[in-house]
């Protein structure tokens, strides 16, 4: 084996292992941050209606980190309750299934949406578009997150 041609592959493969052990000691691999939210929106409950059911909250997810999390519920005042639910298509129909996460990748954002994965929000308090409520958002390495969302209409533009 000619050994001339063995010492730049090896000499490129130590190098490469003495800066990537600078960088980890350095605290910049595989750095975990928290995930942050933006402001959200919830929809105002259908006109007409005496005490609303549910109605749905998005948020955009926005994971800085160089490490994956995934928001595993949110909750909002005292008794609220929130499922993290997923739309699901059956032909011209549509329903929707409770899901266990929704997945914020490393350096990436998630969108909510009607038409994806959103959080049902059980038995909201009458809201006026505009109205801001707060909620709870878990995370399963990264620390809960508050944030609002503002009342909107269903169909508006912020909807």
């Amino acid at each position: 084996m000619n050994r001339a041609a063995v010492l730049p592959p090896a000499a490129a493969v130590t190098a490469a292992l003495v800066l990537l052990s600078a960088w980890a000691s350095a605290g910049r691999a595989g750095r975990p941050e928290p995930v942050v939210a933006g402001e959200g929106r919830i929809l105002v409950p259908v006109a007409g209606a005496v005490r609303p059911v549910a109605t749905a909250a998005f948020f955009v997810l926005r994971n800085p980190g160089d490490v994956p999390d995934e928001l595993t519920g949110a909750s909002w005042g005292p008794t609220g309750r929130v499922v993290l639910k997923r739309h699901v298509h059956r032909g011209a129909t549509g329903s929707w299934e409770p899901v266990a996460g929704l997945a914020v990748p490393a350096r990436a954002e998630v969108r909510m949406s009607p038409e994806g994965v959103d959080l049902l929000v059980v038995r909201p308090p009458a809201l006026r578009a505009g109205e801001r409520v707060e909620f709870t958002l878990h995370f399963r390495h990264g620390p809960d997150v508050r944030v609002r969302a503002v009342a909107v209409a269903p169909g508006g533009a912020d909807g």
